[in-house]
């Protein structure tokens, strides 16, 4: 069966992100999934193709720090320090905030 070119280019819209051997099987799932549709349009497609989608697609490692710049990648006081007043008891910070406000 061929699909209409509004539903065929939203299975090509929504393989567009997998990796090339996802691709082609995201392909081929969604054809067949969308054979036993009797009444086939843009939107009936898009509910039974997004969780299909969803199973194929394998998400990119969350490596931030492989594309940064160098000063990002090695420690500095900044970021290797805990934040001012981390280790400070909360009731002290409120008092000591209590002493601004009564001035």
């Amino acid at each position: 069966m061929s699909l209409p070119d509004e539903v065929d280019l939203l299975v090509v819209q929504l393989a567009a992100s997998l990796e090339p051997p996802q691709h082609a099987a995201f392909i081929d799932a969604a054809r067949t999934a969308l054979a036993d549709i009797p009444c086939l349009g843009p939107g009936s497609a898009y509910r039974v193709l997004v969780p299909l989608q969803r199973r194929f697609f394998d998400p990119p490692s969350d490596t931030v720090e492989a594309h940064a710049p160098k000063h990002y990648r090695r420690p500095t006081k900044l970021s290797s320090l805990p934040s001012i007043g981390a280790a400070e008891d909360p009731r002290s910070i409120g008092r000591r905030l209590s002493q601004w406000a009564r001035r």
